[in-house]
């Protein structure tokens, strides 16, 4: 149960950083894509 909490509250927390950084223009969009993927291969 906490190792979910942990899990949601971080995610949460990458998906406000990642929504910011695209807006302000922060990454570019390959650097973007290679993010995705480590975050997805975090989570999964």
């Amino acid at each position: 149960m906490n190792k979910m909490m942990t899990t949601v509250v971080a995610f949460g927390a990458g998906m406000a950083a990642y929504n910011w950084a695209q807006r302000n223009n922060v990454m570019s969009a390959r650097n973007m894509k290679k993010m995705q993927r480590k975050v997805k291969r975090t989570i999964f």
